[in-house]
């Protein structure tokens, strides 16, 4: 009897196993559901690359537009206009000239001093990276930096207010007095019909400002790439300091924020251009300071030709000769 135990004992463990196995290998319906389920990743992949793609391609024509907008504006030709106008009407500077004088030589060495320290061990190191094009590419990069000791120099203590004076002076020689009263005194010259600016009625236009530098300065390294590099550099520094230019004009129109934000987004192509050519005016060596006088007039002749062809072509009066005040030192208004 002993023999037969364990005998039955294997035989049903065998039974319990053979009966066992099919069910074990069936899978619910219940455990189906209850299992989680693991999403694959190429669909988020897909999905990924769809939006990057979809984000690139709405940017793309975004610039593209702006690009075009700015070249068929006409905009990218005023500070152009400006220089030219300057040269045509030379008497509109005589009594700032000592002002001038000072600028340029100061520029000069301030051009001088950059490329004497940092165009060598500029070009040492675009030598890494561009070859034997980093003696061409270092140019507008140490030009660029230039511009960065003049922009401080000329805006606080060379030219200090004149640029705004330049601006309403061509909108008066335009014919637009009526506008430039509203931020100034404009006075006529005892026994002539010389037009003089005077006094300010308005706050002055800052003369610095931070958020251009930090942007210039967070740009400049674009300059290390040769061309294209400096091309991007001047186009999105245009694009965002060309609305400045327009600032006195903004001020005398009176914009709120609204206003003036409604009004660049109409012209931002033109504003871009007109930007990007007055940035590549700063980095003309040494004449840059007189280059940034020719774009407010520039800036000055658009704004009148903005309102000639607006509704205020009837508030325009005769056309005068100007004369710019006396020099004053920088700080002073």
């Amino acid at each position: 009897m002993s023999d037969l135990e364990p005998s039955t004992t294997r035989q049903r463990a065998n039974a319990a196993s053979t009966s066992d196995g099919p069910s074990s290998s069936r899978v619910s319906p219940e455990s189906t559901a209850a299992a989680p389920h693991t999403p694959h990743g190429g669909g988020d992949d897909h999905r990924i690359r769809a939006a990057v793609s979809d984000s690139a391609k709405r940017q793309v024509t975004s610039y593209t537009g702006i690009v075009r907008d700015a070249v068929a504006s006409g905009a990218w030709a005023y500070p152009l206009y400006g220089a030219l106008y300057i040269l045509s009407h030379p008497r509109l500077l005589v009594p700032v000239l000592p002002v001038l004088l000072r600028a340029l030589l100061i520029s000069a060495g301030v051009v001088a001093a950059a490329f004497f320290f940092l165009y060598l061990p500029q070009v040492a190191w675009l030598a890494l990276f561009s070859g034997p094009l980093a003696f061409a590419a270092a140019i507008p990069l140490v030009l660029a930096e230039a511009w960065i000791v003049l922009v401080f120099l000329g805006k606080n203590f060379l030219l200090g207010q004149l640029n705004t004076d330049l601006f309403d002076a061509v909108l008066v020689q335009r014919g637009y007095s009526a506008l430039v009263e509203k931020g100034r005194a404009v006075t006529t010259k005892k026994g002539s019909n010389v037009r003089v600016l005077g006094r300010a009625l308005t706050k002055p236009l800052s003369k610095f400002s931070t958020d251009g530098l930090v942007r210039y300065l967070i740009t400049l390294p674009l300059n290390f790439i040769p061309v294209v590099g400096t091309a991007f550099f001047l186009g999105y520094n245009g694009y965002k300091s060309g609305p400045g230019y327009h600032a006195r004009y903004f001020q005398l129109k009176g914009f709120d924020k609204e206003e003036r934000d409604a009004f660049i987004k109409q012209r931002r192509g033109a504003y871009a251009g007109f930007g990007t050519i007055a940035i590549a005016f700063n980095l003309v060596p040494i004449v840059s300071v007189l280059l940034s006088l020719t774009t407010s007039a520039g800036a000055a002749l658009w704004a009148a030709d903005l309102e000639s062809s607006s509704k205020a072509v009837s508030e325009r009066s005769h056309t005068y000769p100007v004369e710019l005040p006396v020099a004053l030192p920088a700080g002073s208004t």
